[in-house]
């Protein structure tokens, strides 16, 4: 069997004196692995801890066997992992292609993430490459989210809400880039709120609640597990 290309265990994290994670291990072999829950139960956490934004303050995360708690965040970045952070977070006074380049990192693959492959990948974001931002609309925004992380030519891209306030046609096209990404062999963790979306996707889930991991399974086993949706994600 594989070994994890990433894995927590028994991770604690904190805001301050407020106990958000209480123990969460999990780990993925790759293709995509699905973090559903409720709001509030810790999903954004276990990404932030991953990519030390909010360092466990117990327990560890380990990325290809290495264990990478408390390193400093570019270091994390450095070492494969992308993040496409919950609301975007592109820098609205560059450019498309100036919110690209600033990320990019020379991959260690046969074919790394270019301007030209993200291009490739999303036309419209070529078609904008000289306008600002701001200029781009929120599903462009989030392709240009998405390119950007895909820039530091990561093993490993961890997703936060990528549907978040989209149009169900640009959440279609946020899908099929997805399955895009698995089939290139591209390892994903990927938080969604969009239930049939996730499903859409994912391989393998993971259920978070009041920062504890209370299920997990394939796909196929979540979708018959009627009592764990309805007592986790409250669907029925």
């Amino acid at each position: 069997m594989l070994a994890p290309i990433l894995e927590l265990v028994d991770v604690h994290t904190y805001y301050g004196k407020s106990y958000v994670l209480q123990g969460v291990s999990l780990a993925t072999r790759g293709a995509v692995v699905a973090l559903l829950g409720r709001n509030g139960m810790g999903k954004t956490t276990t990404i932030r801890s991953i990519m030390g934004l909010t360092p466990p303050r117990r327990g560890m995360v380990r990325f290809k066997g290495r264990d990478i708690t408390g390193l400093p965040i570019y270091a994390i970045a450095q070492l494969g992992i992308g993040l496409v952070p919950q609301g975007r977070r592109i820098f609205p006074s560059l450019s498309v292609r100036e919110n690209l380049t600033m990320s990019a990192r020379v991959g260690p693959g046969p074919a790394p993430w270019t301007l030209d492959r993200v291009f490739s990948l999303f036309p419209i974001l070529g078609e904008r490459a000289h306008l600002k931002g701001t200029s781009l609309s929120g599903g462009e925004q989030q392709m240009l989210a998405i390119g950007r992380a895909l820039m530091t030519n990561p093993e490993l891209l961890l997703m936060d809400e990528p549907s978040e306030g989209l149009a169900p046609r640009i959440v279609q096209d946020t899908g099929r880039i997805i399955n895009e990404l698995k089939a290139i062999g591209l390892a994903i963790v990927l938080i969604e709120q969009n239930l049939s979306l996730a499903l859409a996707v994912a391989d393998y889930v993971f259920v978070i609640e009041n920062g504890i991991i209370v299920h997990e399974s394939t796909v196929d086993e979540f979708r018959q597990n009627h009592e764990v949706r309805a007592r986790y994600l409250g669907i029925v």
